[in-house]
Order: structure tokens, then C-alpha cells, then sequence
């Protein structure tokens, strides 16, 4: 199963974290969370890994439109977009939306889906 979006970039990876995050904003989302997984892989693990960090996103009135069609969905919430450099090459992904309608049954979940889906489109393809 495909479950997201994904676009390697011509950004560094600082470049490519400050633009997603931007473009997010512009869509209406904002960042919740950070996890920058290099980070805490070294200081809990004491292991190198690449840069990759987790951005977690949330657009409030999709949210709640959401959490009102599916009670239990902050389950699966917020929409989580990565950034990571891999082999030199920095790459920018989020969770599909549409993969939430597709493993929970309920039309008016798959309705938000798309809309939101629609935005981190945008989202992605504009970084």
C-alpha cells in the first residue's frame, strides 16, 4: 500500500525543512510536533542515522471536521510530513490522507480526505 506523498528535492536539507513548513502555512496547517529523529536516535540509542525529521501537521478546521465525522480518529492525527537526506539527496513526504478513508468506512471521513489530500498536494509539489 502507498501511503504517501513523496518529492525529492534541489533544496539542502535545512532549506527543504524551512520551505515545507512555509508551505504548510500557506495551506493552513501549522506544526504541532517536531521530532528530529538523527537527534534522538544519537542521544537515546547512541547511533548515527541521516538527517530526517518529523513534522507534525495539523490544519484545526480540517481536524475538527474530521474528529466530528470520526470520533477516534486522533489516532492516526496529525498528518505527518518528513524531510530527510539520504545519500545526499533530501526528500519531502507526507502521509496521504486518502489513506484514512481507505482503512476507515465512513463517507463523510473519505469527503475531508480528499480536501486535505488536495492541500498537501500543493504542499509537496510546491517545495
Amino acid at each position: 500500500m502507498k501511503y504517501g506523498i513523496s518529492k525529492p528535492v534541489n533544496l539542502t536539507y535545512e532549506e527543504a525543512v524551512n520551505k515545507v513548513t512555509e508551505e504548510l502555512k500557506k495551506e493552513g496547517f501549522g506544526v504541532l510536533t517536531t521530532i528530529d529523529v538523527k537527534e534522538t536516535l544519537k542521544k537515546k540509542l547512541d547511533v548515527d542515522f541521516d538527517k530526517y525529521i518529523i513534522l507534525g501537521a495539523c490544519n484545526p478546521p480540517y481536524a475538527y471536521k474530521a474528529l466530528q465525522a470520526e470520533y477516534e480518529l486522533g489516532l492516526i492525527l496529525p498528518c505527518n510530513v518528513i524531510v530527510y537526506e539520504k545519500d545526499g539527496k533530501v526528500t519531502v513526504s507526507a502521509f496521504d490522507p486518502m489513506v484514512m478513508a481507505e482503512i476507515i468506512d465512513n463517507p463523510k471521513l473519505r469527503e475531508i480526505a480528499l480536501e486535505v489530500r488536495e492541500k498537501i498536494e500543493r504542499v509537496i509539489q510546491n517545495v
